[in-house]
């Protein structure tokens, strides 16, 4: 019998590649989205224009889903977590319990504070500070006290499939000028998701959801990159675009920290920025032993591809249409 997923906010970055990659596995895949949004375009994903809010309807309108991606986000200012992330965790929550699901849940590493170690794990202590950090701790014990059979998947900062994070608001703006705008300091290796990535390992995951307990947390590895690192995968590209001479290399420009905090006594979503900035100052990187444990080598593009494919989903690359998937909010 083909297995039936739902997809919360599947309009959004995550959810729309997540949809994509349930759908490319054979899943039936149903994808809410709010009442007037434009369905996507992929014919393979069933649209419900349903708020989230009614419960009731979503999982009647749903019935038969098997697992619920939480994609929701609300936008990055603090004032927007601290009013919406409890209600779209109780909404998701509610829908999955309804269904007698699974519901998954892509988490982050804001719930580890400043003195995180290098190497992040699932059993590592959750000392977040900010504001951000406190919340999703928070949430995921919400999730562990609801009952309802749940797992978060722990990745780093997003690039691919769309707008809306660090990458394609900051990093990449000047990339066709030859200039690379990075937030971390040299030398600083920090965790990223490749999101097309990430949607497959959501998908094997859920394959294996009944070896897993009631309530889980696993970790997503990607990469942990520095500058040099990814200068090193687009300079080839950068060459072959023409964006720098032949034999010439991107040029190296770091975020300009002292203005995004002048910004932030006027700017709430730079006051956010730079609330976090700490995660470019330290190291870090996500074990994934647990989740390679339960689904085998986790899905991983080479990092040249999955930059280029990335730069052409923003439509940065000659001839390559931008992508369909859009989001506000940084990973």
């Amino acid at each position: 019998m083909q297995a039936t997923v739902l997809i919360l906010g599947a309009r959004g970055r995550f959810g729309l590649a997540a949809a994509r990659a349930f759908a490319d596995a054979g899943w039936r895949v149903l994808g809410q989205m709010r009442p007037g949004a434009q369905a996507g375009a992929d014919e393979r994903i069933e649209w419900l224009a349903t708020d989230l809010r009614d419960t009731q309807a979503l999982a009647a309108a749903a019935r038969g889903a098997a697992v619920v991606v939480h994609a929701l986000n609300p936008a990055y200012t603090n004032e927007a977590w601290r009013g919406q992330v409890v209600p779209m965790t109780d909404a998701a929550l509610a829908v999955t319990r309804a269904l007698d699901a699974t519901l998954m849940v892509p988490g982050n590493v804001y719930n580890f504070g400043a003195a995180m170690p290098t190497v992040l794990r699932e059993d590592t202590p959750q000392l977040a500070q900010t504001v951000k950090g406190r919340i999703r701790i928070d949430m995921e014990a919400q999730l562990q006290r609801s009952g309802v059979r749940s797992v978060v998947i722990r990745a780093g900062d997003f690039f691919g499939s769309g707008r809306g994070t660090w990458f394609d608001a900051t990093i990449v703006t000047r990339i066709q000028k030859g200039v690379f705008t990075y937030p971390a300091p040299n030398g600083v290796g920090t965790a990223w998701a490749y999101v097309p990535d990430l949607a497959r390992t959501f998908v094997a995951v859920a394959r294996q959801r009944s070896e897993l307990p009631t309530f889980d947390v696993l970790h997503f590895a990607g990469y942990q990159l520095t500058a040099q690192q990814w200068l090193d995968a687009l300079d080839p590209l950068a060459r072959a675009q023409g964006w720098v001479v032949p034999q010439g290399h991107i040029k190296l420009s770091r975020l300009p920290w002292p203005l995004i905090r002048l910004g932030a006594l006027f700017m709430p979503t730079w006051a956010a920025l730079s609330e976090m900035r700490y995660l470019w100052d330290t190291p870090h990187r996500l074990s994934n032993d647990k989740l390679t444990a339960l689904i085998g080598p986790e899905p991983h593009t080479p990092l040249p591809v999955a930059a280029q494919q990335a730069l052409a989903d923003l439509g940065l690359l000659a001839g390559k249409p931008a992508t369909q998937a859009a989001s506000a909010v940084p990973s």
